[in-house]
């Protein structure tokens, strides 16, 4: 009976090794055979609060989410698909008082507004606001961790945008 226990073990740990699963997922739901292009128009800043590498960092970072996860090519206009709009909030707020009155946390908030127009199926066009935010403590100063924030925030919001428009989450 152990001998039967340790061929089936063996068996089994030569089959397991084997074998792999490979498993790719991007979400998309794109006919390539109707879109190959799109657009992406740079985002201005609209914003009372101005952050100068923040329009970059979002321009640059939503043509990436699109050129790394898709196949479509990026084109200066009339895209198969097309994206537009800007950044209308860049907001640094106090959250949350201490005993003494002072802040403990501060929130940082930024808010874009999309437009999304598919050439090729015009009921899925859309304009739509996105928001994301970060906490970060009160006793650090801003300078030292606005640009990580800023990434983080960026990429929630590009991949809601990439979800919404070819993943259609």
């Amino acid at each position: 009976m152990k001998n039967w226990i340790y061929i089936a073990s063996t068996f089994l740990c030569l089959v397991a090794a084997s074998c792999t699963i490979s498993y790719k997922f991007n979400g998309t739901v794109i006919d390539y055979d109707k879109i190959k292009t799109i657009a992406i128009e740079d985002f201005t800043n609209h914003a009372a609060m101005v952050y100068a590498p923040l329009t970059s960092v979002l321009n640059e970072k939503i043509k990436d989410t699109y050129t790394r996860q898709t196949r479509l090519s990026l084109v200066d206009r009339n895209g198969d698909l097309e994206l537009s709009g800007e950044v209308v909030g860049y907001d640094v707020t106090p959250m949350g008082m201490t005993s003494s009155s002072l802040s403990a946390e501060t929130r940082i908030t930024l808010r874009v507004n999309v437009r999304y127009t598919n050439n090729t199926n015009h009921e899925e066009d859309f304009e739509r606001s996105y928001t994301a935010y970060r906490n970060f403590d009160s006793n650090l100063l801003l300078t030292d961790v606005q640009d990580q924030l800023i990434d983080e925030l960026v990429e929630e919001i590009c991949e809601n945008i990439y979800n919404n428009t070819v993943a259609n989450w």
